[in-house]
């Protein structure tokens, strides 16, 4: 944006902000793109901060199996070719489980190591206090918090007190601007691909809500919200990899799944729905 639309666009904020609800604010916000005072961007960004406040961190986490972390005895090289390899600044780092995190590694601290002709010291001691949250903290908070404890990655904890996944600043932003990819960020596959018609290959991910919307799959629970999560609750466990089963008409064939979760899942739909 030019100067003279940010000028603009603070003008308008301050006379939102004003406004003491957020159902309020939501009007405010959608007259003032009728009216032509904000720009369609502008508008979205502006209606996904006031849904912060409904989204909570499970939702926008990194799940505990997709975290890239390093244990507490590896060496520093080993940890710099993990940083390396997976293009992460900040590396949570556990002792013997992924339950245990015990520090969180910025991995600049490993530069004059390497640059200098110091000796590299046991990791423990370049180790950060890692930030604690649980997986129900909504996602305004969290950015308050990171903001005032000027913190970029918080731990999210389950109702157990084990590591449910990885909250960072960047997943709180992409609430708020969309997407930003990272030059190191790998191609992310699509959730759900169409291998051809009444066919999908879908990531055990995938919300049921999603999956009705795009596939017209009609899958309900009051207890998961996951294609995954849908499929285990009804076998009463996570099936193997090969796995074929019939449920409501539809044939889902396990792709790909480990002990504890479904990652893909080929779907097939009845004829007459295809």
């Amino acid at each position: 944006m030019d100067e003279g639309s940010d000028s603009r666009l603070w003008t308008t904020l301050k006379r939102f902000f004003s406004r003491k609800t957020e159902c309020h604010l939501e009007e405010a916000i959608l007259e003032a793109k009728d009216d032509g005072e904000l720009q369609t961007d502008e508008m979205s960004m502006l209606l996904n901060v006031l849904q912060l406040d409904d989204k909570q961190a499970y939702e926008i986490m990194v799940p505990r199996t997709d975290i890239v972390c390093a244990e507490i005895n590896d060496t520093i090289s080993e940890v710099a070719r993990k940083s390396f390899e997976s293009g992460h600044s900040r590396l949570p780092i556990y002792k013997e489980t992924k339950d245990q995190i015990v520090g969180i590694l910025h991995c600049k601290e490993l530069l004059r190591f390497f640059v200098g002709e110091q000796t590299p010291p046991d990791l423990q001691a370049v180790l950060r206090t890692p930030y604690f949250i649980p997986e129900t903290k909504n996602v305004k908070n969290i950015l308050l918090d990171f903001q005032i404890n000027k913190q970029h990655m918080a731990i999210v904890l389950d109702e157990y007190g084990g590591t449910a996944g990885l909250v960072t600043l960047e997943d709180v932003l992409e609430e708020i601007v969309g997407d930003i990819e990272d030059e190191y960020d790998p191609p992310k596959p699509e959730e759900i691909q169409l291998i051809e018609p009444g066919t999908y290959l879908i990531s055990g991910r995938t919300s049921l809500e999603d999956l009705h919307d795009e596939c017209g799959i009609n899958l309900e629970s009051d207890q998961v919200e996951t294609l995954g999560g849908y499929i285990s609750e009804q076998l009463g466990r996570v099936p193997d990899t090969d796995e074929s089963l019939n449920l409501l008409g539809y044939t889902f064939h396990i792709k790909e799944a480990d002990a504890k979760q479904i990652q893909w899942v080929i779907v097939s739909t009845p004829p007459s729905e295809s």
